[in-house]
């Protein structure tokens, strides 16, 4: 078995193809790129894959010292082979690979070098007859240059298979010379994205990193994974201005050998340009002494040197390390000096403040203000962790103001760097004296902690910010709209339904409008959730009333309240669409925390809808960015949202333990509400899997509970229908019945379709229980009535195995057989496994003969379509709003899944009716 190799699916998918199980194995496997990129681990997943196929494996691994020794690689080689097939060589031969490998004493000829690669080729011929060789070399470029020849040699000629696999570094081509073109597969290994890296640190150094911080070591190392481990090595926590400090001693030497030839006149104009966040000749041509003949000069020796490449006005490193490491031999006096002069230059907001700041060993009036504003137009453009850089630039020189302090920590937590945003709120909470800022920061810290770990402390910060003197209307306002939120998801239902009618009375009077809306939205949930209905007018209102560019955690948004409203009052496709556009504003603003509780509630809601390919996308992709944030309630989020997708898929290992685990950092966390999910979840992947019994004493305990906290809305109880079914299923009859009677009575007191479909199809299968099957039916085709206005395919397939099942009881068998087509029909188009596979045994009994499923799943379906119309991996991505590796994963599992191992056949096979 391959160990987990991150980020390079499509690389291992084609070197599966080309060195798996094969009696035709040839030709020649370049895996080319930068040193440090991961040639060699893909190199040694190759060997494992040969291995594993039954193919014979010699390898050799030269080394800079070896490349002038003639046949030592070739020796490594040989000294593989069993040596009784030495002795079947003929004589020459087997003289000269003696020589090779050291046997003869006095040598009294020399290496026949023909003699030597016949001898290969014959060692190769008689080992590929047993079964296919891999010769692997790792660094091709230090292998000796005999040894070269040699295999060169037996390769062009050998008839058995026998097949080349080499690493090479990029800027040595000579290797695709050794045979024929066409014989030939190069792949390019090339950067990581920031998650893979993300996830290879992790590993590496059982640490994680700040999404902001991330970013930086990504772009400093260009993806390459051996330069990111060395700066993630280096790396200071508490450093989150411009990395001002050298690189770490072991890029610091391959930098300065590197620059080792660059002269001082053009180091000067490199050090310009690498100040520069974008490098222009019209910047660097006021800063550089001397006339424009040395700045042309300099410039140019750079571009041959390859250190830069010049595209018209712009000036780009070839490596950023090269960037980097051309201002670490600059003294810190002269290096402020240059800060100055570019600032003096430069015409853009953000890069004349970072060049202020820099310049500077003390506060400015001028440059604080060009920082404050800096910040203010980076978080605009959706970059927080920008506008928190110019933040702490401005704290680094000693002006550490209330304003700017809460502002930092505001932009930190958007950012994704949790931990620096709670580590400046709780030193505000110490060190401000009580007051307004005092409970500003309170306000702070509670949004920190619902979003960490813990909703009872976030509760506490907020009791105690309502405490602080002196705050005014606004303010308190904007700590009870949070403080709403947080009760509800304790269980305290009426508690913040009062709280929010307070806010709302508080509120009407100012002159805030942004304010008022989320007051009102949250009056709105509340008195839903407590079981008065959907006051629409007040829902309008708060989304008239809304401020869509203040900075507002998504969760209080009227936009994502509107949204969920509409989707669980039935309106499913509107509020679909709402949360979908909800997401991407998200998305756009790089609000990763945001991003991550969006993507929960649209998983469930496309689940819902049927599209549980859209929903496996949004899932996945939250997985990767709760990684990157390193909360736990990100990540218990995530888990829950991609368990739903899984129990929904009929996956039951991934859907019961992602449900385990986000549930024990709810726990942790003491967020009732969040349980609810995980919670259905394992109710829902018992109840596939036909055991009603333990169903139910996953979900019973819910319905209780639910009562106490304060729930009146029937589509608040999501548990409640599967509840009732597994309680029936396990002979639990009278608290079924009681259960359904309650969701049939909340049904009609509020006009809920749900709770009027899925409370007759129980209420069918309490009647079928009883054998009261003539009543069982009637019920049953209430409930399809109620679904016409109900557009979850999901719950309407489940409500026809239902009336199947009644129906066959009935000896309707031609019927029976019909509604079982139409639900295992829903099942397989939305990829709902356990449930197609019930509904195909329901018709198998019905109407006997095989019934085939898709291959591939529908979100491999959705990706491999796009994917086949010519995009990139990347526009694949951007058109589904998820990560680039999401992408590549899909597409790994969708050339395993057809047998192929390129686009073209992508594209051929995607074509073919029935491919899929």
């Amino acid at each position: 078995m391959l160990p987990e190799i991150l980020g390079r699916d499509s690389l291992l998918s084609a070197m599966q193809q080309l060195l798996g199980p094969s009696e035709e194995l040839s030709g020649l496997l370049v895996l080319m790129g930068d040193p440090g990129i991961g040639k060699t681990t893909l190199w040694r997943a190759g060997l494992d894959i040969a291995t594993d196929a039954g193919s014979t494996v010699l390898r050799c691994a030269p080394n800079a010292a070896e490349a002038s020794l003639a046949y030592a690689a070739l020796a490594d080689l040989a000294a593989q082979v069993d040596p009784v097939l030495l002795d079947v060589l003929p004589p020459p031969q087997r003289w000269a690979f003696e020589q090779v490998l050291l046997q003869v004493d006095e040598p009294t000829s020399a290496i026949d070098a023909r003699a030597v690669g016949a001898a290969l080729l014959s060692l190769l011929e008689e080992l590929g007859d047993t079964a296919p060789v891999l010769l692997a070399v790792d660094d091709w470029q230090w292998m000796d240059p005999a040894s070269q020849d040699a295999v060169g040699f037996a390769l062009r000629r050998v008839s058995t298979p026998v097949a080349l696999l080499v690493t090479v570094r990029t800027g040595h081509p000579e290797i695709l010379a050794l045979i024929e073109h066409d014989r030939i597969t190069r792949l390019e290994v090339g950067p990581l994205e920031p998650v893979d890296l993300h996830h290879v640190l992790e590993s590496r150094l059982e640490r994680t990193f700040p999404r902001p911080s991330l970013e930086r070591i990504a772009a400093l190392s260009g993806g390459n994974p051996w330069f990111a481990l060395e700066l993630a090595r280096a790396f200071d926590p508490e450093d989150r201005g411009d990395p001002a400090g050298p690189l770490p001693d072991t890029l610091g030497r391959l930098v300065g050998t590197r620059l080792a030839g660059v002269d001082e006149p053009t180091r000067h104009v490199l050090r310009a340009a690498a100040a520069l966040a974008d490098p222009r000749v019209d910047y660097i041509r006021p800063v550089v002494d001397g006339d424009d003949v040395e700045l042309r000069r300099g410039l140019e020796h750079a571009e041959r040197a390859g250190l830069i490449e010049l595209r018209g006005n712009r000036i780009g490193f070839t490596h950023p390390l090269l960037a980097a490491g051309i201002l670490d031999d600059v003294p810190a006096h002269e290096r402020r000096e240059l800060h100055r002069r570019l600032a003096s230059v430069v015409t853009g907001v953000e890069e004349r403040a970072r060049h202020l700041a820099l310049a500077s060993i003390r506060s400015e009036p001028d440059t604080l203000e060009a920082l404050d504003r800096a910040a203010v137009h980076a978080r605009a453009r959706g970059a927080p962790a920008a506008a928190a850089e110019f933040l702490e630039h401005a704290l680094r020189l000693g002006s550490a103001s209330e304003e700017r302090t809460l502002a930092l920590i505001g932009h930190w937590f958007d950012a994704g760097d949790v931990a620096r945003a709670r580590s400046l709120a709780e030193k505000a909470v110490a060190t401000l004296p009580t007051g307004p800022p005092r409970a500003s920061a309170l306000r702070s810290l509670a949004t920190i902690r619902l979003h960490d770990d813990s909703y009872q402390e976030a509760a506490e910060h907020l009791d105690e910010a309502l405490q602080e003197p002196g705050i005014d209307g606004r303010l308190r306002g904007e700590i009870l709209v949070e403080y709403i939120y947080v009760l509800a998801n304790l269980g305290r239902i009426l508690d913040a339904r009062a709280r929010a009618a307070e806010a709302v009375a508080e509120l009407e009077p100012l002159e805030a409008p942004g304010l008022l809306a989320k007051a009102l939205a949250a009056a709105v949930m509340t008195r839903y959730l407590s079981g008065d209905g959907l006051d629409e007018s007040a829902r309008l209102r708060a989304l008239d009333l809304e401020q869509p560019e203040e900075s507002v955690p998504v969760m209080l948004r009227p936009s994502l309240i509107s949204a969920l409203l509409l989707a669980w009052s039935g309106r499913l496709d509107e509020g679909r669409a709402a949360l979908r556009s909800v997401r991407q504003r998200c998305l756009e603003r790089g609000e990763e925390s945001d991003v991550v509780h969006s993507a929960f509630h649209l998983g469930i809601i496309e689940c819902w809808a049927g599209d549980l390919s859209a929903a496996r996308l949004v899932a996945d992709d939250s997985l990767e960015r709760a990684r990157e944030l390193g909360s736990d309630i990100a990540r218990g989020t995530a888990l829950a949202t991609q368990a739903v997708v899984a129990a929904y898929a009929g996956d039951v290992d991934e859907g019961r333990s992602g449900a385990q685990e986000a549930l024990v950092i709810f726990k942790r966390g003491s967020c009732l509400a969040a349980m609810v999910w995980p919670t259905v979840t394992l109710g829902l992947v018992e109840l596939s899997r036909g055991d009603h019994a333990a169903a139910a004493e996953i979900l019973a305990p819910m319905v209780a509970g639910a009562r106490t906290m304060g729930y009146g809305e029937p589509t608040a109880a999501p548990y409640a229908a599967d509840a009732a079914e597994a309680m029936i299923g396990a002979g639990r009859y009278d608290e079924a019945r009681e259960l359904v009677e309650h969701l049939e009575g909340q049904g009609r007191r509020l006009d809920r379709a749900w709770a009027l479909a899925l409370g007759a199809r129980c209420r069918a299968l309490l009647l079928a229980a009883n054998g009261e099957l003539s009543a069982a039916l009637a019920a049953v085709e209430l409930a399809l009535e109620e679904h016409r206005r109900l557009p979850m395919p999901f719950e309407r397939a489940r409500t026809q195995m239902v009336l199947g099942q009644v129906q066959r009881r009935r000896r309707q068998k031609r019927a029976s057989a019909a509604t079982f087509e139409q639900a295992l029909a829903t099942f397989e188009a939305m990829g709902v496994r356990l449930w197609a596979d019930r509904a195909r045994s329901e018709l198998e009994r019905a109407m006997p003969g095989p019934v085939l499923g898709n291959e591939l799943s529908p979100s491999e379906r959705r990706v491999a379509e796009l994917a086949a119309t010519g995009l990139t991996n990347r526009e694949v991505a951007q058109t589904l709003c998820v990560h680039p590796k999401t992408v590549e994963a899909h597409l790994s599992r969708v050339y395993r899944k057809l047998g192929i191992g390129s686009r073209a056949e992508l594209g051929r096979s995607m074509a073919v009716p029935g491919a899929q």
